[in-house]
């Protein structure tokens, strides 16, 4: 017969079963008692017995099988037997399979699975339970144990560089490592060491501004341009070291101690006048160097008790043609140009001047922005609109501002800006109605009329301050006044007047008739220099010694706004 009807077979096959006890004889074939004909299952269908001893020989798959382990196919002659032999008896029970699992029981499923995770969790906790019962995090080793999980080095305090540098104390923190106080052996004076992070971005960047560094030492034998020296550098530990010359505390610490109310014209002239000297010494063709960076924070102070400073901090400095980064400079200071993506230039640290210089006086930012846009708003609210030509040929113009057709003139007007709770948009003053004039408070006494009355203080003084400001803040950095021509402005140019108040006002602060009570805030005015010695500063406060217990005078943390 040569097809079988399934249910016939199967009924066939228990009744032998009944009648016969079925057993393996030869090669493992079963037999039927009386030498009938019998049917085996194969795979789910009934096969003749004589069918299934006439099935093929083994494949050599099967071959090689059984060379490997010869037990595997001893009590079988052909494939079809052994894949007989290996239907399991047994069977999962239905409630565990995968598919009711993730069908019918899946909410059980998930359950199962937060239980699981969170008894981890649990472990894990107590595993790493400090003493004080609170969980701390499982400390890994980096760099041999010589690194944090932030790759900065771990200072420890009285160990010795090289056996030559003595770690006193942290100074600050950035993005690119650390500071620290050190004490030099060999020649015997305190020391700044920066040590960078043990990775290869900030290796790589920390060996650009050692370069720099190198070169602009080069260039300034005699330390007279106002940029911070270099001593050396080496490796500690995978770590780039970079030693300087120590120096005081930061501008930005000097306004915290003003309580925000800005330092005198006369100090910020001061400072006007160094920071452009040091940005004309940049401009030098053999260097050509861009800070990309310049903010109060790394603009130190050589000495807490005079008004010479020095610029830090060339992490994110670069040559002109060798730009290497689109995002650069605090967003306070940054530039128009970086802001809409046009290429970039040594103007932009004339930018951020004009802004320091503003910020130094008044005790706050001039433009405080919280994002980009916000930035360039509120550059526009005192400057008014940027030109057009200055927009048409930036990438990122879209980002801040809309193209008008034809049919409505033309130009650009800028874009409308959510507000903080998302309805609505927010309000900005009208292009150019924040008049700096009103900001520095050119006829009202300075800003907030602090400075009413004050020698070094008058009108012609404060117009003078403020065209250079503007000119400092010019839209197109072709326009924008270069440093040479910063310090021929009438800014710099004192008068046998302008001497004379200065005088009258050492005298008038020696006397203490015009303190001012400014709670912890100070202000700082400059005396006039004699042989180009630093000016001493001197100290408009109440009481000099609450100010030093307040707010002490050190180092603060790199902060980016």
């Amino acid at each position: 017969m040569a097809a079988w009807n399934r249910h016939h077979h199967f009924n066939m096959l228990m009744d032998e079963n009944a009648k016969n006890k079925l057993g393996v004889v030869g090669g493992g074939m079963p037999e039927a008692a009386g030498g009938e004909r019998r049917h085996v299952p194969l795979y789910g269908r009934l096969v003749a017995e004589d069918q299934l001893a006439s099935m093929s020989a083994p494949s050599d798959i099967q071959v090689s099988a059984t060379v490997r382990d010869p037990r595997a196919f001893c009590c079988y002659h052909t494939p079809a037997q052994a894949m007989q032999a290996r239907i399991p008896h047994h069977f999962r029970d239905p409630s565990t399979a995968p598919l009711r699992k993730l069908s019918v029981d899946l909410i059980k499923t998930y359950k199962h699975i937060n239980e699981v995770y969170y008894a981890k969790k649990k472990r894990r906790a107590q595993q790493y339970l400090g003493e004080d019962g609170s969980h701390k995090k499982e400390r890994k080793l980096y760099n041999d144990g010589y690194d944090d999980d932030n790759h900065d080095y771990i200072i420890k305090q009285g160990e010795k560089f090289l056996d030559r540098y003595e770690i006193s104390s942290p100074i600050g923190k950035g993005s690119f490592g650390q500071v620290v106080k050190a004490y030099d052996h060999e020649e015997q004076c305190q020391v700044a060491i920066k040590i960078i992070k043990n990775k290869k971005p900030f290796l790589n960047q920390a060996q650009i501004e050692v370069k720099l560094l190198k070169m602009m030492n080069r260039a300034d034998p005699e330390n007279k341009y106002y940029i911070v020296k270099l001593k050396c550098h080496f490796m500690w530990r995978n770590h780039l070291c970079l030693v300087f010359e120590l120096l005081s505390y930061n501008l930005y610490d000097l306004l915290r101690n003003t309580n925000f109310r800005g330092v005198s014209l006369n100090l910020t002239r001061k400072f006007a006048q160094q920071l452009c000297t040091a940005l004309l010494f940049l401009s030098q063709p053999e260097l050509n160097i861009i800070h990309c960076d310049l903010k109060p924070e790394n603009i130190l102070l050589c000495n807490p008790k005079r008004s010479a400073i020095k610029i830090v901090d060339f992490g994110s400095s670069c040559q002109l043609g060798q730009r290497i980064y689109q995002y650069i400079q605090s967003r306070f200071y940054r530039s128009p140009e970086v802001l809409l993506g046009v290429p970039y230039d040594l103007a932009i640290d004339m930018w951020s001047l004009g802004c320091i210089l503003v910020e130094m006086h008044t005790g706050e930012p001039l433009f405080s922005g919280a994002n980009e846009v916000d930035q360039m708003n509120k550059i526009v609210e005192v400057l008014g609109m940027p030109p057009d030509h200055l927009l048409d040929q930036a990438h990122k113009t879209r980002k801040f501002f809309d193209k008008l057709p034809a049919s409505e003139g033309g130009g650009y007007v800028l874009k409308k800006v959510n507000g903080k709770d998302g309805s609505g948009y927010r309000k900005y003053r009208v292009a150019g109605t924040r008049r700096l004039h009103d900001i520095l408070g050119v006829e009202g006494g300075g800003p907030a009329a602090r400075r009413r009355g004050e020698p070094g203080h008058s009108v012609s003084d404060y117009l003078k301050f403020k065209d250079l400001i503007l000119r400092m803040l010019e839209y197109d950095p072709k326009q924008r006044v270069t440093p040479y021509y910063a310090l021929q402005h009438n800014f710099f140019k004192r008068t046998a007047d302008e001497s004379t108040n200065t005088q009258q006002a050492q005298s008038h602060h020696q006397h203490g008739a015009g303190a001012r009570a400014w709670g912890v805030g100070v202000g700082v005015g400059v005396g006039v220099g004699v042989g180009g010695a630093a000016e001493r500063m001197e100290v408009e406060a109440r009481r000099s010694d609450e100010l030093l217990a307040v707010c002490p005078l050190a180092h603060s943390p790199v902060a980016i706004h």
